[in-house]
C-alpha cells in the first residue's frame, strides 16, 4: 500500500508561502515580510495542525527547507518546542535536492529526483508530510505523487514571493473533500487531485463572430492587443 503525502501549507490571498515563521526566515527576492503567519496568528488552525502532525509521519522537503529547520529545530529547547523537535528529530528527512552538501541532521535522506520520491511512496513505512519547499510542488504534482492538500490561507496580502503554484505547474483539477473558516478568517481547505482538465465544450460560447473581434484576434496574435 502505498504511502499519502500531503502537502501543508501556510498561504496568503494571493498564493504566497515564504517565511511564514520568521523575519529572517527567507530572505531570497527581497522578501521583508518574514514572520508573517505570526504577525497575525490564528488559534483556529492549531486543530488542523494538531491532526496534520498526529502519530508518526515523515518529512519531504526541499533543500532551503530543510537547512531552515535543520538550523532551528534540532535546537528548539524551550519546552513549549519539544513535541515539535521531537517528533521531526525522529522522523525520516527525505530531502529532494540535485546537491552533494551533507545532510547531519539525524534521519536524512537525499533523494535525488521525482523518481525517488515515487520510490519511496511506494515503500513500506509512515506517510509523509511537506512543509515549505515551494519548489518541488510543480514537479511533484506533475508526477502525481501528491495525495491531498491542506491549505491554510490567512486573510492577507502580500504582494511579492515565493508561491506555491509556480512556474511549471500542471493544468489539472481538484476535489475539495473539506474546508471550514475560522473565527479570524483562516480559510482551511483540503484537495485531492481531481484528474485533467476537460477540453472545452462543444456546447460551450464561443464569442462574437464580428469582424470587430476578428480584429481583436488578429491583435491577440500578434501581441498587439
Amino acid at each position: 500500500m502505498a504511502r499519502k503525502i500531503t502537502g501543508g501549507c501556510f498561504l496568503s490571498l494571493d498564493g504566497v508561502m515564504q517565511a511564514p515563521g520568521g523575519p529572517t526566515e527567507d530572505t531570497q527576492g527581497g522578501f521583508d515580510e518574514g514572520g508573517w503567519m505570526f504577525k497575525m496568528w490564528d488559534p483556529g488552525i492549531e486543530e488542523t495542525l494538531g491532526a496534520l502532525f498526529s502519530g508518526d509521519y515523515d518529512l519531504l522537503l526541499g533543500r532551503r527547507t530543510y537547512d531552515i529547520f535543520a538550523a532551528y529545530w534540532p535546537y528548539a529547547e524551550e519546552p513549549e518546542n519539544r513535541p515539535m523537535r521531537d517528533a521531526f528529530d525522529a522522523a525520516n528527512k527525505y530531502v529532494l535536492t540535485r546537491g552533494d552538501q551533507p545532510l547531519e541532521w539525524q534521519n536524512s535522506h537525499r533523494l535525488a529526483g521525482i523518481e525517488d520520491v515515487a520510490r519511496i511512496k511506494h515503500s513500506e513505512g509512515s506517510d509523509i508530510i511537506i512543509q515549505g519547499s515551494s519548489t518541488i510542488y510543480p514537479d511533484l504534482l506533475a508526477a502525481g505523487v501528491i495525495d491531498e492538500l491542506v491549505l491554510m490561507t490567512f486573510p492577507v496580502v502580500l504582494g511579492q514571493g515565493k508561491r506555491l503554484f509556480g512556474g511549471g505547474t500542471p493544468v489539472d483539477k481538484f476535489e475539495m473533500i473539506d474546508h471550514r473558516v475560522t473565527d479570524q478568517g483562516t480559510v482551511i481547505a483540503t484537495y485531492r487531485p481531481g484528474g485533467k482538465l476537460p477540453p472545452y465544450p462543444a456546447e460551450g460560447p464561443i464569442g462574437a463572430k464580428s469582424e470587430r473581434e476578428a480584429e481583436r484576434q488578429r491583435k491577440m496574435a500578434a501581441g498587439t492587443w
